[in-house]
């Protein structure tokens, strides 16, 4: 008989119950040392004071009444955004998924107006992952992403990640007219932490520019102060001109958002898109109080310093265990640790330590703790992860 909950997770045999700042305690009374953080969504942590306050607080005040209307909220945590980065419009969501339906239909739109109808396709790159709508399996065209869901929709294609040569012909071919956009992380997330390099960043969007094409990055991982930036694109110095944002932004809460230039939003007129929760008070109100904390300056040196803190005792960790671990890369706390053994047996190791990590392609484990983790906890994850290698190498002999 089939469960009562859709059976589409292998989740893991834990039930967590209440959490404080990077623990979570399972139901049976154990602590987790949680650096999954939600897959990268919970930036304060678990039951941060702030976001428990502002949240009660506009809980007990409204908590929704559509798009029909002006929300407050809504349109302060705009101004913010669009004062802190490259974009002069936002669009609320609920979730990167939706983020990715709006970008796609952004592009296209644009230069539906443009007076180049044909102008549709957008190029992704191996490894992406977007979301699992239908815009998104496409876009990342992976197999295992969209298996059984043909017919897919098309204006797509997929170049191998860093194909820079590849995509400079595309871009410089008879083709180039037909293409809207090119889409991609500038940290891949569930691809197996793949940071691409600045100055690949850079020349993506010299190409862009030179083909007249839209640069979508892609930041609902990487995004919101993960990398020690608000953004991941501040690092290149370029500046995209639709980007999607997700996970982080709520701090736990569901939200999402797509920002953009005015011109390459300037399709989206009224009735071109909508949603009924997205941009709600309850959202808006936590995502204001998220964004307060993660844009301070104090507070993304913080992250740099015990990223780099992270990396060297990750890096200590590889070098004692050289049959489990390979290497570790990523940025700023969006690190991954690619494995020598089956990454989900360090995985399932650290639930035995009572360690939360989160398994990525290319044999790589996440570690994407709160942006609020301590030292001593950073050091906490280490001993267990080094625990955890040690039982791995044990078993292997």
């Amino acid at each position: 008989m089939i469960p009562a909950v859709l059976p589409t997770y292998n989740r893991a045999p834990l039930s967590f119950v209440s959490g404080q700042g990077a623990w979570l305690t399972e139901a049976d009374g154990r602590r987790f040392l949680d650096f999954a953080a939600g897959i990268a969504v919970n930036a304060l942590g678990h039951a941060h004071p702030d976001l428990v306050r502002v949240l009660s607080e506009q809980a007990a005040q409204l908590w929704h009444v559509s798009n029909l209307y002006h929300i407050p909220a809504q349109e302060a945590l705009a101004a913010q955004l669009v004062d802190l980065t490259f974009a002069d419009t936002v669009f609320f969501t609920n979730s990167g998924t939706e983020s990715c339906e709006l970008a796609v239909k952004m592009a296209r739109k644009y230069w539906f107006e443009q007076g180049q109808s044909d102008r549709v396709e957008i190029i992704t790159f191996s490894g992406s992952f977007h979301g699992r709508s239908a815009a998104g399996i496409a876009a990342a065209g992976s197999e295992k992403m969209t298996h059984g869901f043909a017919p897919l929709l098309p204006g797509f294609t997929h170049l191998d990640w860093g194909d820079l040569d590849g995509l400079k012909a595309l871009l410089t071919s008879e083709q180039a007219g037909k293409i809207a956009a090119v889409l991609l992380e500038p940290v891949q997330g569930e691809g197996g932490i793949r940071p691409i390099a600045d100055a690949d960043l850079q020349a993506i969007r010299a190409l862009c520019d030179a083909a007249g094409a839209l640069l979508i990055l892609d930041e609902v991982q990487c995004g919101m102060g993960r990398t020690g930036r608000l953004f991941a694109y501040e690092w290149a110095g370029v500046l995209p001109d639709i980007m999607m944002v997700a996970k982080g932004i709520g701090g736990g809460f569901p939200l999402g958002a797509v920002l953009a230039t005015e011109n390459a939003a300037s399709g989206m007129t009224a009735g071109t898109h909508g949603s009924t929760y997205g941009g709600n008070p309850l959202g808006c109100a936590v995502g204001l109080e998220v964004l307060r904390h993660v844009s301070d300056p104090a507070f993304l040196d913080e992250i740099s310093r015990k990223a780099g803190f992270l990396r060297q005792q990750l890096e200590a960790l590889v070098a004692a265990h050289p049959d489990v671990f390979a290497e570790v890369r990523g940025s700023g706390l969006m690190i991954g640790l690619v494995c020598r053994t089956p990454n989900m047996d360090v995985v399932q190791a650290g639930y035995g330590q009572e360690l939360l990590t989160v398994p990525a392609a290319d044999n790589v484990v996440r570690l994407l703790p709160p942006l609020t983790v301590s030292e001593d906890e950073i050091s906490q994850a280490v001993d267990r992860l080094d625990r955890a290698a040690s039982q791995i190498a044990a078993v292997a002999v």
